[in-house]
């Protein structure tokens, strides 16, 4: 789980303790979602989270797998 923690960490660089405000974050639930990111909030951001938690839980999985792939590939 340390690359899905080193995902998080980075992706909510400068608003740590206030992850909603990351224009990374933001942007990337737009993407996503297709909710556009001036409009998106706590209420939202959350809101977005819980709805797609099962999603969010894989995609962070899935970072651990290329993680590990990644480290594996760079030992060989």
């Amino acid at each position: 789980m340390l690359a899905a923690a080193r995902f998080l960490w980075n992706a909510t660089r400068g608003h740590r303790l206030a992850p909603w405000r990351s224009e990374y974050l933001k942007w990337r639930v737009e993407t996503y979602s297709g909710m556009k990111a001036e409009t998106l909030g706590f209420r939202e951001i959350y809101g977005f989270m819980w709805e797609q938690k099962w999603e969010l839980l894989r995609f962070l999985h899935w970072i651990n797998k290329m993680d590990a792939e990644t480290r594996r590939n760079s030992r060989a």
